[in-house]
């Protein structure tokens, strides 16, 4: 695959909810390196928070190997009619329903670090014999890259068509019945996932985490020190098989400490489910909160 990472986003946030949000990504572990710009451990600046009317993703980047590439996507956004704008090192271009900008850039690919393996003990295969597990003593952790971001459209179809016969993303996993996309511009098994909506708005974003210890040790630290940002979690998703915690910003928007997600490196091999809503949410966990499902914002924006 000539795509090869979901580089950064840019999150909408309204004025009076900037500082905290802000402050909120700064405890969520990521590095502000600059006023509303965020690094991850491994993966650079990936966040970026820019003022708007209501919370909402404004921005995609992809990386890509190199300028044939944006040739290839160039021409086929046009038997699209979709309108694109290039240099030499990147192209630019808008979804129709969403109106998010997307832009795919040249750049060399990320190779991160392993962290060090921790065996756990299993029945009868003690590995960890007279000491403590490291997990219970470690400080928490931060994410190491950004991993996916979940958006609603109100054509899932023609946005599916946008990053798939457009960009190059490729489908890993579908909703059936609702129309939703898991899509991936890497060998994660989604880095953008489109679902349908009233309007478009940002469901959450996703960040990667060493293991679930580094989780669970994020998330619960986040929830001590501010109970109302707990959303749902821990637990297990079926569509990707990441585990999950779900915490919720200043604004709205929700993110979440992920990991353990499926890698697609053959894609012949892998085989696209049409899994039921209820299968897809978690294969365990808590049960799903009515918020996560709909918003509060949001459902009273569409009533609005």
């Amino acid at each position: 695959m000539s795509l090869h990472r979901l580089r950064s986003l840019t999150l909408g946030v309204p004025a009076a909810a900037l500082d905290a949000v802000r402050g909120f990504y700064r405890d969520f572990g990521l590095a502000e390196t600059r006023p509303g710009r965020f690094d991850t451990q491994d993966g650079g600046e990936q966040l970026r928070l820019a003022e708007a009317p209501r919370r909402a993703l404004l921005a995609l980047e992809v990386g890509v190997d190199d300028a044939d590439d944006l040739g290839r996507v160039a021409a086929s956004l046009a038997k699209l009619g979709v309108a694109c704008e290039r240099d030499g090192a990147s192209l630019r271009a808008v979804e129709p329903v969403t109106a998010i900008g997307v832009a795919l850039v040249v750049e060399p690919r990320v190779a991160q670090k392993p962290p060090p393996p921790v065996a756990p003990n299993r029945p009868g295969e003690p590995v960890r014999v007279d000491a403590r597990a490291p997990a219970v003593t470690a400080a928490a952790a931060r994410p190491r890259r950004l991993s996916h971001v979940v958006v609603t459209s109100t054509d899932c179809a023609a946005s599916r068509r946008f990053f798939t016969d457009g960009l190059g993303f490729r489908v890993s996993d579908e909703i059936a019945g609702i129309g939703a996309s898991f899509m991936r511009c890497s060998t994660d098994h989604h880095n953008v996932l489109v679902q349908p909506g009233p309007f478009s708005f940002v469901h959450h974003t996703a960040w990667e985490m060493d293991d679930v210890d580094a989780v669970g040790r994020a998330a619960a630290a986040m929830v001590a020190a501010d109970a109302s940002r707990h959303v749902w979690g821990l637990g297990r998703h079926a569509i990707g098989s990441n585990y999950f915690w779900y915490l919720r910003d200043p604004a709205g928007t929700f993110a979440e400490y992920s990991s353990d997600l499926d890698v697609i490196a053959d894609a012949e091999a892998w085989k696209v489910a049409a899994s039921s809503p209820v299968n897809g949410l978690a294969a365990w966990g808590p049960p799903v909160p009515a918020s996560f499902l709909a918003p509060e914002d949001i459902v009273a924006l569409a009533r609005g």
